[in-house]
């Protein structure tokens, strides 16, 4: 499913891909759901000539909008895979990251769920389908429903990494488009669970479950203890320049890193 992000009323979006005073941001759901259009409203407050149009449809769609010369920033919660690397280099293109947040992947359950805490091999066995019964964990009896982001995700790709040993996940498992589709159902279903970005663990009707005895709090995110730990990234092709630069600079100065941690990230610095 398309989101296109409006911006609140101070944010001008434009549709094209030219001008010199215009951004146009695409890619991951983690970042540009909330954090991205915060800190470009921060900014236009700043520079009011600024015209933002923001995209967040999954970090693969931020390479390819890089690749295709559509963007100037692609937001991703993974890094460019070789094949995009690739991609890019055939067209004398060069993705450049810049670690703009820290985030965790929290593994949440519905909040009338009674377990506290998973093993991460208790994850990586529901997430993959060998566990299918919260009875195997000690929860009461019912089948596990797993909810996951989809295949355009970095965060899909990343957990699939992080917490299933790289294995595929369960054929029963519902793709989901965004972090807040996975926390809408989640919420809703007593038997859900799934993963999100830390800027969505205040939700109601959630609960956020310990990993080998880590949550994913700012603290064990920021010294990476807690198991599911990952930077965010902003790619450029080359290093930025222009307004691009002056906004990937913005969001990592002292006041750009402040609305990092007020959405709910952990800042660089």
């Amino acid at each position: 499913m398309k989101k296109t992000l409006a911006l609140a009323v101070t944010v001008a979006l434009s549709t094209t891909f030219a001008g010199a005073d215009q951004l146009v941001i695409k890619g991951s759901d983690t970042l540009g759901a909330k954090l991205v259009p915060q800190l470009a409203e921060a900014y236009k407050a700043e520079n009011p000539n600024t015209q933002f149009n923001i995209a967040a449809e999954g970090s693969s769609t931020g390479f390819a909008a890089l690749i295709d010369q559509t963007a100037n920033i692609g937001m991703a919660s993974r890094r460019a895979k070789p094949t995009e690397i690739s991609a890019a280099l055939a067209k004398g293109l060069d993705l450049r990251p810049t670690i703009v947040a820290w985030d965790g992947i929290a593994v949440i359950v519905n909040g009338s769920n009674p377990i506290p805490a998973l093993t991460k091999k208790q994850v990586e066995q529901i997430f993959t389908g060998d566990i299918k019964d919260w009875s195997a964990v000690g929860g009461a009896p019912g089948k596990i429903s797993i909810y996951t982001r989809n295949t355009a995700s970095g965060t899909y790709a990343d957990f699939k990494e992080l917490a299933m040993s790289k294995r595929d996940y369960a054929g029963s498992s519902q793709k989901m488009a965004g972090n807040e589709q996975i926390v809408s159902e989640v919420a809703k279903n007593p038997a859900g669970i799934g993963y999100v970005g830390l800027a969505y663990l205040k939700a109601s009707g959630i609960k956020v479950l310990a990993v080998d005895g880590k949550k994913p709090d700012q603290a064990d995110v920021r010294n990476k203890s807690y198991p599911y730990s990952r930077p965010t990234f902003y790619y450029t092709n080359g290093s930025p320049a222009g307004e691009t630069k002056a906004f990937v600079d913005f969001t990592l100065s002292p006041r750009g890193q402040k609305i990092v941690e007020q959405v709910g990230f952990v800042p660089v610095q």
